[in-house]
């Protein structure tokens, strides 16, 4: 399929969002990372009408809604985009609203925030909402762009329980169905900070298929026709790669037990690094070897 859209997925930033002061011009500095490193303002660029744009800022994900959404809105008006509203889905029966989803048609970007990965699909999935994001992305030139659980969420495998220190015990990690913008991939998110790795590995293990992404905060990945991905952001993006897995005691050991593999591939990228989906082949922008 001939993909017309563009993921945006982000690593997360702090509990409330990337930008929650009051004093959007006084504390400008402390955000720069997520600012003038690419995330926002990369959103801005790669829409279709740029600062002209519209955007909506989906806060189901969050338990603070009417906090995080307003602070989504000041800091894309920072960088000059003033065509932003914040819809709020907080039931089911509100992704079939009509006013909703006439928000969603004639957007040009979506912002899905953080927060809780599994109250974005209970809530969104299979609604007529969910149906229209979908064919937007596979059919226009439009922006699904997430953060955190947003970014987790993007995927048709979605992680969305697995504390870190547990994460290589058999059974820890928890997967279920995300919104289904993105196969063969499963997304993980505040990745370093939260030493996510033996999730990911987990995850990647019990079907070797699907290629691992771990984002750290500040980072994120823009996917270009649903195959190539560049590096965005501060800090890295972790690719785990199962198809080369030689062994794993995965089916022999009791729920709890130590996972045991030999043989996982993994990639590390930073900005302007770029990955394709098809050939499995990283290219290194600034490589020492060119």
């Amino acid at each position: 399929m001939n993909i017309q859209g563009k993921l945006i997925i982000i690593g997360g930033a702090v509990d409330k969002g990337s930008f929650t002061e009051t004093d959007l011009d006084k504390s400008a500095s402390k955000n720069l990372n997520f600012f003038e490193e690419g995330i926002l303002k990369r959103i801005i660029k790669e829409s279709k009408k740029k600062e002209l744009s519209r955007i909506e800022v989906i806060t189901t994900a969050s338990k603070i809604p009417r906090e995080i959404g307003p602070e989504y809105v000041k800091a894309f008006n920072y960088l000059g985009a003033n065509n932003v509203d914040v819809i709020h889905i907080e039931r089911r029966e509100q992704a079939s609203e009509d006013q909703i989803l006439d928000r969603l048609l004639a957007a040009d970007v979506v912002m899905f925030t953080g927060g809780d990965q599994l109250r974005l699909t209970s809530i969104l999935g299979g609604t007529p909402f969910d149906d229209i994001l979908i064919k937007k992305y596979r059919t226009e030139d439009f922006v699904y762009a997430g953060t955190s659980a947003g970014a987790a969420a993007a995927s048709n495998s979605m992680i969305y329980q697995g504390s870190s220190h547990e994460a290589l015990l058999k059974g820890e990690v928890k997967i279920t169905s995300g919104l289904g913008l993105i196969d063969d991939v499963i997304i993980d998110t505040h990745f370093v900070q939260r030493g996510r790795i033996g999730r990911l590995f987990q995850a990647v293990v019990g079907n070797p298929k699907v290629l691992g992404i771990g984002l750290g905060e500040d980072t994120g990945l823009l996917i270009t026709n649903g195959r190539q991905m560049e590096a965005l952001g501060s800090g890295l993006v972790i690719l785990v790669d199962g198809r080369e897995i030689k062994d794993t005691n995965l089916t022999q050991v009791e729920l709890g037990q130590p996972v045991s593999i030999n043989h996982l591939v993994t990639h590390v990228m930073s900005k302007n690094d770029t990955f394709d989906l098809d050939t499995f082949k990283m290219t290194i922008k600034s490589s020492q070897y060119v």
